[in-house]
């Protein structure tokens, strides 16, 4: 007769099996602290490191190559003040986040959302949408040139202004509507491809039982499948902060970022790697970018808890 006892294992061996109770050997460490501290170490010489030396040469004048003078909070006072371009280029960054969020990221979604209806040659559509996201801004920018050419611009030519062409990119009341159009049509692209993608992951049965309680497309897409694109949401944000602040090449390449292109990051350039040589000043400008960055940073970390909820606590006995 087979011998129906339990078998009682050492308790060494339950120990071993337990992933929860294992210890870790000196391999193990070596090869944790290999993963995660090389990246922490670059991480802290490439992005907090140049951004802390940043910091701290904006209270300096430094030309690159003498010594270094502390100048206290006066490169702050010369930009708010003293620095024409300063106060232009803020609003033209502002004017760019505004554009690409109320126009070219609306424009994205509502694109996305007329290709997920299944249309005919919806992948050809989403190539040619899409096109202009495999190009650098500064191929925008160049595309630009080719296009608002005053002289040999294709759109005087379409126009029929060759005779009488407009200045498209040397008037300052017209060049940034002109950069915005093209990099409007790049962020749309990308935006596109976002929301498309998180609207093929929209639980169908959602759909089926908003029908089902009487509820029209236009409600079922603002209420049911509006909401479901909450994390797309905050992809397609953070995604456009960026595109706003960091745009530099296409404006650089049609004109340097002059005679009303300029931007904050243009401006920063130009004083710290151009003919100014003006380190310290520059870096100030740098802070302030750095500054604006952040406070879309915080903005966005303060509504994290607010997304997730509060969570509950765990009965007693129960296993976490």
């Amino acid at each position: 007769m087979p011998d129906t006892r339990p078998s009682h294992r050492p308790w060494s061996a339950h120990r071993r099996r337990s992933p929860h109770r294992r210890r870790l050997r000196r391999r193990d460490l070596l090869v944790l602290a290999a993963l995660l501290g090389l990246p922490v170490l670059l991480d802290l010489a490439l992005v907090w490191g140049p951004a802390l030396a940043t910091v701290g040469l904006s209270f300096t004048s430094w030309d690159g190559i003498g010594a270094i003078h502390g100048v206290g909070p006066r490169n702050y006072t010369d930009l708010a003040t003293g620095y024409p371009p300063f106060w232009p280029a803020v609003r033209h960054n502002l004017l760019w986040l505004g554009f690409l969020a109320l126009v070219a990221t609306p424009l994205g979604l509502l694109l996305a959302v007329l290709l997920d209806r299944g249309i005919r040659f919806s992948r050809l559509y989403q190539s040619v949408l899409y096109l202009p996201v495999v190009l650098s801004l500064a191929v925008i920018g160049f595309i630009a040139q080719l296009i608002f050419s005053r002289d040999q611009g294709a759109l005087n030519s379409l126009l029929g202004r060759t005779a009488d062409p407009v200045d498209w990119i040397g008037d300052p009341r017209l060049n940034l509507w002109a950069v915005l159009l093209l990099t409007g049509w790049r962020h749309t692209g990308y935006v596109l491809i976002l929301y498309l993608a998180g609207l093929k992951s929209v639980d169908p049965t959602l759909k089926e039982a908003a029908a089902l309680d009487g509820a029209g497309e236009a409600q079922t897409f603002l209420r049911v499948v509006l909401p479901t694109l909450r994390p797309v949401h905050v992809i397609v944000g953070v995604v456009t902060v960026i595109e706003s602040l960091r745009a530099f090449d296409v404006v650089y390449a049609v004109n340097h970022g002059r005679n009303g292109l300029e931007l904050l990051s243009v401006l920063a350039t130009a004083n710290i790697i151009g003919e100014a040589g003006r380190i310290g000043f520059g870096s100030a400008i740098a802070v302030v970018l750095l500054a604006v960055s952040l406070v879309f940073i915080a903005c966005h970390l303060a509504q994290e808890p607010r997304r997730d909820g509060p969570r509950r606590p765990a009965a007693r006995g129960s296993r976490p």
